[in-house]
């Protein structure tokens, strides 16, 4: 059986899940970012308590295949912008729609009205929030960040840095690190 869990965004997500199924007497097979294939075939006796605990953790089982069609979706564009090197000149929208099997305009429409943004919006938002990332850590110059999330110059990474926090990159660097 497979179970959806919105906001499932890293491995210690994973970690989580994984213990909270076997807590409640469930048998993950399989674990994924937002989906999880179990060995049992329903999950009625526990799903109460099941649903309580990852709450808990700020997770959340999701039953309508809407819900689940945009989180895959979330967790498709975070393993982009993780995995740059692995995505290098896709097109978001082609890549999205055969993963999904799925028209790309209706997983565009469900997206925006579902969240009020558009999936690009939200691929810009996520690429923005992992370059802030990176400038925290201080390993990597902007030209490197732009380059590991797949940006055409330095520049484009800069102008939509500063659209999207307000912002210019060295100056999120310097009031991070004066933060610390």
């Amino acid at each position: 059986m497979k179970l959806y869990i919105k906001n499932m965004v890293c491995y210690r997500c994973k970690l989580m899940v994984k213990s909270e199924l076997e807590k409640v007497g469930l048998h993950p097979v399989f674990i994924e970012m937002g989906e999880i294939t179990i060995k049992e075939d329903s999950i009625d006796k526990v799903k109460a308590e099941l649903i309580k605990n990852l709450e808990s953790m700020g997770l959340e089982l999701m039953d309508d295949k809407r819900s689940q069609t945009i989180e895959k979706i979330k967790t498709l564009i975070l393993e982009v912008v993780n995995q740059p090197e692995a995505f290098l000149k896709i097109n978001l929208s082609n890549y999205l729609s055969e993963k999904l099997n799925q028209n790309s305009h209706y997983l565009s429409n469900l997206f925006t009205v579902a969240n009020g943004i558009t999936i690009e919006h939200y691929f810009i938002t996520q690429k923005i929030e992992r370059a802030k990332e990176l400038l925290i850590y201080n390993e990597h110059s902007l030209s490197e960040i732009a380059l590991q999330l797949n940006y055409s110059s330095v520049a484009h990474l800069s102008k939509q840095f500063k659209k999207v926090t307000g912002l210019t990159a060295t100056n999120f660097k310097k009031i991070k690190i004066s933060e610390v």
